[in-house]
């Protein structure tokens, strides 16, 4: 509980603490005109009060990220907290702040335009690509899980409440939250589903003070726990916990917001301080996760054992951390914990695949110069990528989504990396945003290599691949730094 309690205090230091030294390193200017209203259209550049922009931008790279990503990742150990505290105060929330700010300046472009700006122009074109494919599998994966779920809860034959029904629904909303001004829907239902992700977490932080179980110490850190994977305690940890503490993802989606806020100001309040209350999250939904498991009178040794039990989907002998949300909200929070784990594990995931649509119909329109202020612009945008999310709903996903972890995570190095170019051309502090580049750079290369989706090699040769790496980007970076500053 010690562990649990310091973790907590230092996420929110770390906002008050390093939140505002990252943002005076960076500058903002509260006079500067943003471009919600140079650029003001009514359909995606919109001047929005800060609470709902943070509300939005919470839930935009939240989703189900910090659920199921620290339900999974806690198997590893109490490394996890540690995962979470540093990598969303010197990772993550950095990593978003940037993002975000950047775009502002750049008049609330999309992050592959932001990236290309600084890295080139063949960077942009990869990034490009890139995005847009990890959007439309979002938004593919975020229509099949909810609606295989909702098929789950409401049996009955027949096309009507089936797996296809719901995909059909939730593929409607998709379409309409892509095309409709971003105030007129999402701007109306986000804040309501972020206070309710947010009291899920509140009830559940009280569950952890006053319900049965034990919460390992950080004593126990640095020790993999997790009897359900072969990928050792690094790099496997930092792939499974992104959204809680680093994501890629998150870099696609701070530019929505970008174009809705409206004082630079508040970019640390909406960037960081939205990553921050992510980390907080991930952090309550790790801690109560394994409390919750060491209270079950299931088979195992340890809690980290019963937890791999509880959550053992009995007609696929996979892991499904839905059965633990469900079973966990339930146990709680009764009543109002069965509304809230249908908000988890159901609006949550939908939650993200809408804005991961909208935002691969802006990539579009930045990379085309295609302004969105019609409809028939949007439709001509939107429509190939609905069909090609639709085509990729009838494919399985277990192979291909254990590539997105790996690929997710790959995007911070190229986001942060831009950062990092930005801050050095500007005569800035380039270390707060150089430090987590290079460690994601281990991070990824070192997975690539471990993984069984990789290229499975032994953990040691893997190792001395990621150093190896980590060693030619600095080397590169330094002669380019030795080269700008002639």
């Amino acid at each position: 509980m010690i562990t649990f309690i310091t973790s907590f205090l230092l996420l929110i230091l770390g906002y008050i603490i390093y939140g505002r030294i990252v943002e005076r390193n960076f500058r903002p200017d509260p006079d500067a005109k943003t471009p919600c209203y140079t650029l003001q259209d009514g359909v995606d550049y919109i001047p929005m009060p800060t609470w709902k922009v943070y509300l939005i931008q919470f839930l935009n790279i939240a989703g189900t990220g910090p659920i199921f990503g620290a339900i999974l990742g806690i198997l590893y150990g109490p490394a996890a907290y540690l995962w979470i505290v540093l990598g969303c105060i010197f990772g993550g929330a950095v990593h978003d702040y940037m993002c975000g700010m950047l775009s502002v300046r750049r008049g609330g472009v999309s992050i592959p335009e932001v990236v290309g700006d600084e890295l080139g122009t063949t960077t942009r074109h990869l990034m490009r690509l890139i995005t847009l494919i990890l959007m439309v599998l979002v938004g593919a994966v975020f229509a099949t899980t909810p609606a295989d779920l909702l098929d789950r809860m409401i049996a009955d034959d027949g096309f009507l409440w089936s797996k296809e029904f719901w995909i059909a629904i939730i593929f409607a909303y998709y379409f309409l939250a892509t095309m409709l001004p971003i105030d007129k829907l999402i701007g109306r239902i986000y804040p309501v589903f972020g206070v309710a992700l947010l009291a899920m977490a509140g009830g559940l932080a009280y569950g952890i003070f006053t319900c049965d179980g034990n919460i390992p110490e950080v004593t126990e850190a640095f020790q993999n726990h997790n009897p359900s994977s072969s990928i050792p305690l690094f790099p496997g940890l930092f792939i499974t916990i992104a959204c809680g503490a680093v994501s890629g993802f998150h870099s696609t989606q701070s530019p929505l917001m970008a174009r809705c806020i409206n004082n630079e100001k508040m970019g640390r309040r909406v960037f960081y301080g939205a990553m921050i209350t992510e980390g907080l999250v991930a952090l309550i939904w790790a801690a109560a996760t394994i409390k919750f498991a060491d209270s079950l009178g299931v088979e195992g040794d340890t809690p980290y054992d019963k937890l791999v039990a509880a959550m053992t989907n009995p007609e696929t002998g996979k892991l499904s951390p839905a059965i633990l949300v469900n079973a966990i909200c339930h146990s709680w929070l009764g009543t109002v914990g069965a509304v809230l784990a249908i908000l988890g594990v159901v609006a949550a995931p939908i939650t993200s695949g809408d804005t991961a649509f909208r935002s691969a119909r802006l990539i579009a329109a930045d990379f085309t110069k295609m302004k969105q202020d019609y409809t028939y612009k949007r439709l001509i945008l939107s429509l190939p990528i609905f069909a090609a999310a639709i085509v990729l709903v009838f494919i399985n996903f277990d192979t291909l989504w254990r590539y997105f972890g790996w690929v997710n995570q790959t995007l911070t190095v190229f986001t942060l990396l831009a950062a990092t170019v930005y801050l050095v051309r500007q005569h800035r502090t380039y270390w707060i945003t150089l430090v987590p580049c290079l460690f994601m750079t281990l991070v990824c290369a070192s997975y690539i290599c471990v993984a069984p989706e990789g290229f499975s090699l032994p953990h040691t040769i893997s190792y001395i691949i990621g150093v190896a790496a980590v060693l030619i980007a600095i080397i590169w970076f330094f002669l380019w730094k030795t080269k700008v500053n002639g």
